[in-house]
């Protein structure tokens, strides 16, 4: 990895962006790694490269939902930025690649030494609080089917590609619902020509077609994102 690909670290000034990348480390995500444990105390900030990562909420202490997810738009460890020492959601690795990665006392000298990134890191944050809402009430009002449509365009972004893998229980447990439901929409997405799927082997067909079947929240997501910190 020798240049940032992170899109908040190419907003930030030269000076700034060369003096956070000399406090961070190249990492290699990989898939189903944990990288952030409520309750846990957090070790590390990570900006991802072309990896990406589901922000996953617990009940009951074990995964129930996923509620966000994160790739070179966006970091994981956002709370420090508020102080916090413990995250609040169960982070885990959907897509292998590389990733930028700073310690949290760095982090947090680099966010006192540079008003861009704070700057920067309140925007973010925002746009987090969004698709929180965002996904919320996807989850109440929007039926499997556009749900599903919206999620794999959202991967389909992070993992820059339109293919990949992902099987029905995956793809279940990250939706919150049966297996059956996701198996069901699925192959609605099938017979209108928008995707493929086999085997865990998912390709994405018609990008146009699925935005069309996707609910608003698609498009309001990526609209408050570039609202406030400019297209990725």
């Amino acid at each position: 990895m020798t240049v940032a690909e992170n899109h908040l670290i190419e907003l930030l000034p030269a000076a700034d962006r060369r003096r956070l990348l000399a406090a961070c480390e190249p990492v290699q995500f990989l898939i189903t790694q944990v990288l952030a444990e409520p309750d846990t105390m957090t070790r590390y900030v990570y900006f991802p490269v072309n990896g990406f990562a589901s922000l996953v909420t617990l009940l009951d202490g074990k995964p129930a939902l996923e509620v966000g997810m994160v790739g070179r738009e966006g970091m994981l460890g956002i709370h420090v930025a508020l102080g916090v020492p413990t995250a609040p959601l169960h982070a885990l690795v959907q897509g292998a690649g590389s990733a930028w990665r700073i310690s949290v006392s760095a982090f947090r000298r680099a966010l006192k030494n540079s008003k861009s990134l704070q700057r920067i890191a309140d925007r973010y944050l925002y746009v987090l609080m969004a698709q929180f809402a965002l996904s919320a009430a996807c989850i109440r009002f929007h039926e499997i089917d556009q749900r599903l449509a919206r999620w794999l365009l959202m991967t389909r972004d992070r993992a820059h590609a339109d293919r990949f893998d992902v099987t029905h229980e995956f793809l279940a447990y990250m939706l919150g619902v049966r297996r059956v439901g996701v198996t069901t929409a699925a192959g609605t997405l099938q017979r209108r020509g928008l995707i493929e799927y086999r085997r865990g082997d998912l390709t994405v067909l018609d990008p146009s077609g699925l935005k069309r079947m996707a609910c608003n929240c698609y498009a309001a997501d990526r609209s408050c994102y570039n609202q406030l910190l400019g297209s990725r």
